[in-house]
């Protein structure tokens, strides 16, 4: 960020603490309160040729973030400061720095809710437009500008918003320009529809980027709109949500090939489409999701890559897995295009049925797909545009499924065991590498999980895990077989202890036959935690709701400091 940003963010500060000070002098009953968090990530790495860890020049690096922020009656403001020195193995480089990268000063009343600053908002499921903060990713995508929301009337909200994105310690060159509108049926007319059990809500949004075209060969457009509906249906258990969205043409490197040594742009729309319902009832419920997406990567800037200055968010249908063995191959989506399902029930078994037992038992049955879609291309080399067309009907090559059945069941008082059994297919080429010919084979895995916990104290634990993974993958790295145990003991509930061993027995080149240990130590303390462990990681992918990033094998001694205020 300039230092002038900086230096008017901390101006802006001391200020509203000034104020508050003066002023809670004065209207005692106003509540003032200060509130945040910090992190503090480091590592000291050491380089391990075996498992791929490079040599680190520095040894050791750092992530860090601090969040404070003020409320009082209508007003709130607050600041982040980041520091990356330098920023640790795995994260963009781009993010070497320091200094405040969030500032906003927000008033609220019962007609207008005004924000200033870098602002962080979501239209609908996101298709459009959402900006966020996910420091397990390093990723933050705010918007520096103003926002406005207003409630003229019962039932109707309405949202608009305007700046620029961020773009690692500065901002991009696009304007992004978004609004929203959303109607309450119910509430709008709630003195007719105070009887009826069905809850309606339709929402519809605009969002448009500009940037200027300095290409000398292409006419590129500067303002690219896009646009979309969505509805929200609930009675009882029964919810059901749908959106469509349309992005007029956006060429840019998210959709471009090479061909000839020639750079080929499509001139597309895109679009997309995303639908999820679900039913519960007492021990029963079931989630079904569908989506399909073309061409949709949305950028405040048309060269920008990797997860830099992306304007909207496309959902995952999915599973997140929290086990290590069944989350070795995640998907992430792919906004050049792809068709994705997901369905899953749970069933919850009453304590004293034949399979509850006296604890009762729970299980959960997912099933998810994705696959490309059939593009017929069709290519002008004079002008060097592409364009392709699709049908709703055709699907293409299939890039990922996931299908696990969890049971998890307590026996007694002290003893509780979680069973996990997965089969996962993994297209290497198009999930990694968006090409089939990326030179990596598909991979097929049967995956077996056993977590068990023996609470012999109220607030003390064993916890025994067992993994194993089975392919006949032979594309390194992480090729072959696995198996994974992890024993962890919770004296009190102030202190954790844990011992890993991920070990590749199944690698098909003998001397990559590796065991990963990982001891890791921990304490709590109210709102306060601290974590440190030692030994190897081994090189895989890590995903947050669909979005990505590479985790390089590294080999040292990891350090987490967490707190809240």
């Amino acid at each position: 960020m300039k230092k002038t940003s900086i230096l008017s963010a901390v101006y802006l500060l001391i200020f509203i603490f000034n104020y508050a000070i003066l002023k809670s002098q004065q209207v005692s009953d106003i509540v003032n309160s200060v509130h945040g968090n910090f992190q503090v990530d480091a590592q000291y790495y050491n380089p391990d040729s075996l498992i791929g860890a490079p040599r680190v020049p520095e040894k050791m690096l750092s992530n860090a973030f601090g969040n404070i922020n003020f409320n009082r009656g209508k007003f709130s403001a607050g600041v982040r400061y980041e520091a990356y020195n330098n920023v640790m193995q795995g994260f963009d480089q781009r993010y070497k720095g320091q200094g405040i990268t969030n500032r906003f000063a927000r008033y609220q009343d019962d007609l207008l809710d005004i924000t200033i600053g870098n602002i962080y908002e979501q239209f609908g499921s996101g298709l459009l437009f959402r900006t966020y903060y996910e420091p397990g990713l390093l990723y933050d995508n705010s918007l520096d500008g103003i926002r406005v929301i207003s409630n003229p009337y019962k039932g109707i909200t309405l949202k608009g918003l305007v700046g620029k994105q961020r773009s690692f310690f500065a901002i991009g060159p696009g304007i992004v320009r978004g609004f929203d509108g959303e109607l309450n049926i119910n509430d709008m007319l709630d003195s007719i529809t105070k009887n009826i059990k069905t809850k309606v809500i339709f929402g519809g949004s605009f969002v448009s980027k500009f940037q200027p075209d300095q290409d000398p060969n292409l006419k590129l457009p500067e303002n690219v709109g896009s646009y979309g509906g969505r509805v929200t249906i609930n009675r009882e258990g029964f919810n059901f949500f749908g959106e469509y969205v349309i992005k007029e043409n956006d060429p840019g490197a998210d959709n471009s090939s090479s061909a000839n040594g020639k750079t080929y742009y499509s001139y597309k729309q895109g679009e997309a489409l995303f639908l999820s319902t679900s039913y519960a009832m007492k021990g029963f419920s079931v989630l079904l999701q569908a989506k399909r997406i073309d061409n949709m990567a949305f950028r405040s800037d048309r060269d920008a890559t990797l997860q830099n200055l992306l304007i909207n968010f496309l959902p995952a249908t999915t599973r997140q897995h929290t086990y290590l063995m069944p989350a070795l191959n995640p998907y992430a989506t792919q906004p050049k295009g792809e068709a994705g399902l997901m369905a899953e029930i749970q069933l919850k078994q009453k304590k004293g049925s034949w399979l509850g037992g006296k604890y009762g038992s729970e299980v959960t049955i997912n099933y998810s797909q994705a696959n490309g879609l059939n593009k017929i291309g069709v290519n002008d080399s004079t002008t060097h545009y592409t364009l392709y067309r699709t049908n709703y009907s055709e699907i293409g090559e299939k890039y990922y499924h996931d299908f696990f059945i969890e049971v998890s069941k307590k026996f007694s008082k002290k003893w509780k065991v979680n069973l996990m059994y997965a089969n996962q297919f993994y297209n290497k080429n198009m999930v990694q590498f968006g090409s089939p010919n990326a030179g990596y084979e598909n991979i097929s895995s049967h995956i077996g999980v056993i977590d068990l916990t023996f609470k012999y104290k109220s607030n003390s634990a064993i916890r025994l895990e067992s993994q194993g993974l089975f392919s006949d993958n032979k594309s390194n790295p992480n090729a072959g077989n696995w198996a994974t145990s992890m024993l962890e003991w919770t004296p009190n509930t102030h202190i954790f202890l844990a011992v890993l061993d991920q070990y590749n027995y199944g690698n098909p080149e003998e001397k990559l036959k590796l065991h990963y240990f990982l001891v890791s130590a921990g304490y709590t303390s109210g709102p306060h935690r601290i974590s440190l462990s030692a030994g190897k990681q081994r090189a895989g992918i890590f995903c947050v709701g669909g979005v990505c990033r590479n985790v390089p094998a590294s080999n040292g001694i990891a350090l987490s400091i967490t707190s809240t205020f």
